[in-house]
């Protein structure tokens, strides 16, 4: 609860600051008398010497001062009571005292609602001085009273515990001001506070916004626009003419390098393509026959996809590595293995010819199994060679 206080009166503080320094506009009345009533809860875990407290009630007095039409302060004085249980006597009883403290208030636009923060200092049982922040409204009930209605947090940061109020009142605002006629420093015809284009020189015709009109809608006004009569979609230059760009990559003609680009690829400042490192790879696994080192289907597809890789990406190595299943002597099977991996590597030259240089072999025999059961099925995926072929490639990126 501790951080969702900090997190409100951090909040309040952010976007008051920001607003400070934005809003010095006359607001609709300067001052207010408030009369309000309170019900206050009080945090469980709220200190008491000798019994706990209870839900409260009260009567707050409060006096205002708008600085601005979104700042304001006021000063509220409350009459509080609440309830407590004894811990040395049965029922519950009350206590009288005060609260009373400073608040500063921040107006959102229209007078929507108000955030506010301050300072209390509250005289019930034990004095203390709690921190609070709230969110209130002055609803309109006539031109000279309005309803107060106010949701509040209160934190004392010594004993760290929390209370809420909620207040329902009645205002009595006065001191209005006189507004000021609205400005129109270029005299375009639009006050200042909706003219987008301030400095608009004299005699030029403008929109609602205070901008020279654009007949043609291609962002060029038409005091500079050489080309009043662009068709609607058309890119244009500052001059208000169409741009040309045949290969459509966004880089016009006059500066692009890489006229043909092709359609869909992302192109830099000179309009030429942008390459993307990517990692290619291709695994291949061929099983044997029990002591065998005959490749038996050669023209399977998954040996026919690796050798077409390696056409495609002809910068590639590769290392076959045979391997064995564990039965036999360890010299017997790694003459095996060295058999195998030699006889997959004869495939790709001599059937899919892939040169020989890019290949390497090397047999390990039974001591890299896969499955290291004793069975039938684990001896099956043994035998086996297996290669790993991968490499970096440049490809154009995508838009």
């Amino acid at each position: 609860m501790k951080k969702h206080f900090k997190l409100a009166a951090i909040s309040l503080a952010v976007l008051s600051t920001t607003a400070f320094a934005q809003d010095s506009s006359e607001p609709e009345y300067k001052q207010w008398f408030g009369l309000s009533g309170m019900f206050y809860n009080t945090d469980p875990g709220r200190p008491l010497t000798e019994g706990v407290y209870d839900d409260g009630q009260g009567i707050s007095f409060e006096y205002g001062f708008r600085f601005t039409q979104s700042w304001a302060a006021r000063i509220e004085y409350t009459d509080l009571e609440l309830d407590y249980t004894s811990a040395i006597s049965t029922g519950s009883t009350s206590e009288d005292g005060e609260m009373v403290g400073i608040d500063a208030l921040y107006f959102m636009p229209d007078d929507m609602y108000y955030l506010f923060g301050g300072i209390k200092r509250q005289s019930v049982g034990e004095p203390t001085t709690l921190a609070n922040v709230g969110i209130g409204k002055h609803w309109d009930l006539s031109d000279t009273v309005k309803v107060i209605t106010e949701i509040a947090t209160y934190h004392d940061f010594g004993e760290d515990y929390n209370d809420y109020s909620v207040k329902v009142g009645v205002s009595i605002p006065f001191g209005k001001s006189t507004p000021a006629a609205p400005q129109d420093s270029d005299n375009d015809g639009v006050v200042d506070s909706r003219d987008q284009c301030p400095m608009t020189p004299a005699g030029v015709r403008v929109d609602a916004t205070g901008c020279s009109v654009d007949n043609d809608n291609d962002g060029v006004l038409n005091s500079v626009d050489q080309c009043p009569n662009t068709p609607a979609g058309t890119k244009v230059d500052a001059k208000g003419c169409a741009i040309k760009d045949a290969d459509n990559d966004g880089v016009v003609d006059a500066m692009d390098e890489c006229p043909d680009t092709a359609a869909g690829v992302k192109v830099d400042a000179k309009g030429c393509t942008v390459f993307d490192e990517e990692t290619v790879e291709i695994t291949l696994r061929v099983l044997f026959d029990n002591e065998s080192a005959v490749v038996k289907m050669p023209k399977d597809p998954e040996i026919s996809e690796f050798a077409e890789f390696m056409k495609q990406y002809p910068s590639t190595t590769a290392v076959i590595e045979g391997h064995t299943s564990a039965p036999g002597s360890e010299a017997y099977n790694m003459d095996l293995s060295e058999r195998r991996a030699a006889n997959f590597k004869d495939v790709m030259v001599d059937m899919y010819g892939i040169d020989s240089d890019r290949l390497e072999t090397i047999g390990y025999g039974e001591s890299r199994l896969l499955d290291t059961a004793s069975n039938a099925e684990a001896h099956r995926v043994n035998r086996r060679i297996s290669v790993t072929v991968k490499d970096t490639v440049k490809v154009p990126e995508e838009k």
